[in-house]
């Protein structure tokens, strides 16, 4: 109900991403860099205009779910009245151990109820697209065929499902996680402040590596492997810790330390590559640019208070975090 392709082996998990995978081609991204950008340079202008006229700004509310929610919702098609609501049930799909999230409710009702709202939130979506379909990705998936078979109206709701956590989550967090970095090194900030258009790249992936977002996933073994001496029999479940991945000391010099002009760095954020490597990686990156070029630009001096994070083991989520713009540059 929520995995989608993302829990699949080939040859159904080829059929299903080569559907949505023209979107995120690198061709496609820079056809829409321009409206991230013009996109990035409203949303923190309106947040800085906040604050300096002495509002309280959150980070998060105010900056950092923004653009990821406008991006995910003009892509995919959903109306402006829906998103919210779509973020906050993908959310809540992570809620299963979140006092904030869960406010009282029983983890798994919360959990199966969110994914069943964004389901029918695109099922009411599907209908409207194929009496008119539009240019978005949901008339495409809705359209589409593979091998003479279309997606079922379930699969297309599990892959919203998926790219709704997906899209908002992660951008979303990592970006919190950055600035409160950034405000937490200020060699750092400094250092990447100086030229930023000559480090802002590997600064980017220095940022995804720190932020370490998803923090675990698990898979099934499909045939015997042995792996640091340990034998893995079919049917073990296997779990990938990426946090400890992105500080792996044969890997990364200095791994607990946030490096902005750190050379090689291989982080795991998008996972590990093969075949369920992150679909999005290039929109993040280009999001977390536009993001930080208007931060660089409009607020240099910009301070953030302590994050509320969300309390579980799979996602490395920021509630809430103050974020003062500073003085004018």
């Amino acid at each position: 109900m929520a995995m989608s392709f993302l829990a699949m082996d080939n040859p159904q998990h080829h059929k299903i991403r080569r559907l949505v995978s023209s979107v995120f081609t690198p061709r496609q991204i820079r056809r829409i860099e321009g409206d991230i950008a013009s996109r990035a340079q409203r949303i923190v202008a309106a947040a800085v205009d906040k604050g300096r006229s002495g509002e309280a700004v959150d980070f998060v509310a105010d900056i950092a779910r923004h653009l990821p929610t406008e991006m995910f919702g003009d892509m995919f098609g959903f109306p402006e009245d829906m998103r919210a609501d779509v973020v906050h049930a993908a959310d809540e799909t992570q809620a299963w151990a979140d006092p904030v999230l869960l406010a009282g409710r029983d983890p798994a009702e919360v959990q199966i109820e969110a994914a069943l709202r964004i389901h029918d939130m695109t099922q009411e979506l599907i209908d409207e697209r194929r009496a008119a379909p539009r240019e978005d990705l949901l008339s495409a998936l809705v359209s589409a065929e593979v091998d003479g078979e279309k997606l079922s109206d379930f699969e297309i709701g599990a892959t919203m499902v998926l790219f709704s956590v997906a899209a908002n989550d992660t951008t979303r967090h990592t970006s919190s996680l950055a600035a409160k970095a950034l405000n937490d090194f200020p060699q750092q900030r400094a250092f990447l402040w100086e030229d930023f258009d000559g480090r802002i790249n590997p600064a980017i992936e220095e940022f995804l590596r720190w932020g370490s977002v998803v923090q675990n996933f698990r898979r099934t073994c499909v045939s015997p492997y042995e792996l640091g001496g340990q034998q893995i029999l079919p049917g073990d479940k296997v779990v990938m810790i990426y946090a400890s991945g992105n500080r792996d000391e044969s890997v990364f010099a200095d791994p607990t330390v946030f490096d902005l002009g750190r050379g090689a760095n291989p982080h795991m954020a998008f996972g590990g590559g093969g075949i369920h490597y992150c679909l999005g990686s290039q929109l993040a990156k280009v999001m977390l640019r536009s993001l930080f070029r208007e931060l660089y630009t409009q607020a240099p001096d910009f301070s953030t208070g302590v994050p509320e994070l969300v309390r579980t083991n799979f996602i490395r989520g920021v509630l809430s975090m103050p974020f003062d713009p500073g003085a004018p540059a």
